[in-house]
C-alpha cells in the first residue's frame, strides 16, 4: 500500500481556503444588505446562487457514485474532489436555510394568493410550505446517509488496504446512484420547476442532473489543474488522465444536450398551452438570445472543443472548457429561474435578461463560503486513495 503521506495536501490549499472564506464574508455582507435595500430580489438571487454551488456539490456526489459503480481507473486520481464536495452536505443544508425564509418571495404556490388560483388548489396536497420543507430534508438526509457508508468505506481502505471494501462500496454505489436520480428529481421540481407550478416536464429531473454532472466534471478538472502545477501532485497526473477528464466532459455535454433537446421537442410536439408557456416565455424580451447562447457556448463550442485529442491531453486547454462550461452552467439556471420572476421590476427578473447585482454577490458568497469547506475538506485527507488496489495502474496510465 503507498504511503498516505506521499500525497499530502499542498499549503496553497490551506491559503486558498482563507481567500476563499474572506471573499465569502465580505459578499455575505454585502448580500445582507442587498436583503435590506430588495428582499424579493435577494431571495430570487440567493436561489439561483445556492443551485449553482449545491449542484457541482451533489454532481460530485454522483459522479464519484459512478465511479464506484463503474470501477473505472479514471475516477480514482479525482476521486479525493468529488469525496471532498460531497463532504460539504452540511455546509449546503445550512445555506438553504434562507430559502425557507423567502418561499413566499420565490414560490407563487406559498402566497397567500394561490388559493384563488384553481391549479395551485388542485396542486397544494403536495406544495405547500410544510411538505416542501419536509422533502428538503428527507433529500438530505438520504444523501447524507450514502455519503457516510461510502466515505466511511473509503477511510477504512485507506488504513486497511482491504480490497473487499472495494466491492462493498459499489454495492452502495449503484442503488445510491439510482436513489440520487429519484431524489433529485423531486428535489429539481421543487427547487426550480414550481416557481412556475402551471408548468410540467417529465424531464426536467434528468436535465436538472445532467446539468450537476457537467458542473461537477469541469469544476473537477479546474482543480486538477491546481492541483497538477504544486507538489506532491506535479508529475503525477499524466495526459492520459487529461484525456479521461475530457472524455467524460464530452459525454456529459452530450448527455445534457440530449436531455434538453428531448424536452424541447417532445413539448413543441405536444403543443399543449400549459406546457409550450415555459418555452414561450424564453422568447421573449431577450430570452431567446440567452436561449440561443445556451446552444452554442453550453454544446455546440464545448462539443467541437472537446472532439480534439491534443485539447483533451493539455489540462491548461482543457481548464478553459471547463471554466466555459461553469459559466454557462451557471446562465442555464438563471435562464431557467429568470422568466419565472417576470413580475418584479428591475434586473433579470424585470422579464429581461439582465443579472442583478445580487445574482453576483450572492453567488460570491454562497461560492466563498461553500468552497472554504470544500478546501477544508480536501486538506484533510491524502489527495490520493492510498488503499485502493487498482491505484498503482492509475498512476501508470
Amino acid at each position: 500500500m503507498i504511503d498516505a503521506g506521499r500525497f499530502s495536501p499542498p499549503a496553497a490549499l490551506g491559503r486558498l481556503n482563507k481567500r476563499a472564506l474572506l471573499i465569502g464574508a465580505v459578499a455575505a455582507l454585502i448580500s445582507v444588505a442587498g436583503l435590506f435595500l430588495d428582499r424579493t430580489q435577494f431571495f430570487r438571487s440567493y436561489l439561483v446562487a445556492w443551485l449553482f454551488w449545491m449542484g457541482i456539490a451533489m454532481g460530485g456526489f454522483a459522479t464519484m457514485m459512478l465511479h464506484h459503480m463503474s470501477s473505472g481507473a479514471w475516477g480514482l486520481m479525482i476521486r479525493r474532489i468529488f469525496e471532498a464536495a460531497a463532504r460539504t452536505l452540511p455546509a449546503i443544508v445550512v445555506l438553504f436555510l434562507p430559502i425557507l425564509f423567502g418561499m413566499e418571495e420565490l414560490f407563487p404556490w406559498a402566497r397567500a394568493e394561490a388559493t384563488d388560483d384553481p391549479v395551485l388548489q388542485v396542486k397544494a396536497w403536495y406544495l405547500n410550505s410544510q411538505f416542501f420543507t419536509l422533502r428538503a430534508f428527507l433529500c438530505f438526509a438520504i444523501w447524507g446517509g450514502f455519503i457516510w457508508a461510502l466515505l466511511r468505506l473509503s477511510k477504512r481502505q485507506d488504513e486497511a488496504g482491504d480490497p473487499r471494501l472495494f466491492r462493498k462500496m459499489q454495492s452502495f454505489a449503484g442503488p445510491g446512484l439510482g436513489i440520487y436520480g429519484l431524489t433529485a428529481t423531486f428535489a429539481s421540481v421543487d427547487w426550480l420547476m414550481s416557481l412556475d407550478p402551471h408548468w410540467y416536464s417529465s424531464l426536467f429531473g434528468v436535465y436538472f442532473i445532467g446539468g450537476q454532472a457537467v458542473a461537477a466534471m469541469a469544476f473537477a478538472i479546474l482543480m486538477v489543474a491546481f492541483l497538477a502545477r504544486r507538489e506532491p501532485m506535479q508529475g503525477t497526473f499524466r495526459p492520459q488522465h487529461y484525456h479521461d477528464y475530457g472524455n467524460l466532459l464530452f459525454a456529459f455535454v452530450l448527455l445534457w444536450s440530449y436531455f434538453g433537446l428531448s424536452q424541447f421537442l417532445i413539448i413543441w410536439m405536444g403543443n399543449l398551452p400549459e406546457e409550450t408557456a415555459w418555452y414561450l416565455h424564453r422568447q421573449q424580451h431577450g430570452w431567446i438570445w440567452v436561449s440561443l447562447a445556451l446552444v452554442i457556448f453550453h454544446f455546440a463550442v464545448p462539443f467541437a472543443l472537446l472532439l480534439s485529442r491534443k485539447r483533451k491531453r493539455n489540462i491548461h486547454a482543457l481548464a478553459k472548457v471547463a471554466i466555459l462550461l461553469l459559466v454557462m452552467h451557471w446562465i442555464d439556471l438563471f435562464w431557467q429561474a429568470g422568466p419565472a420572476f417576470s413580475d418584479h421590476p428591475g434586473s433579470g427578473s424585470s422579464g429581461y435578461p439582465i443579472p442583478h447585482w445580487l445574482d453576483l454577490t450572492t453567488l460570491a458568497a454562497v461560492g466563498g463560503l461553500w468552497f472554504a469547506a470544500f478546501t477544508a475538506q480536501l486538506n484533510k485527507h491524502s489527495l490520493l486513495p492510498v488503499g485502493e488496489p487498482h491505484l498503482e495502474e492509475a498512476l501508470e496510465a
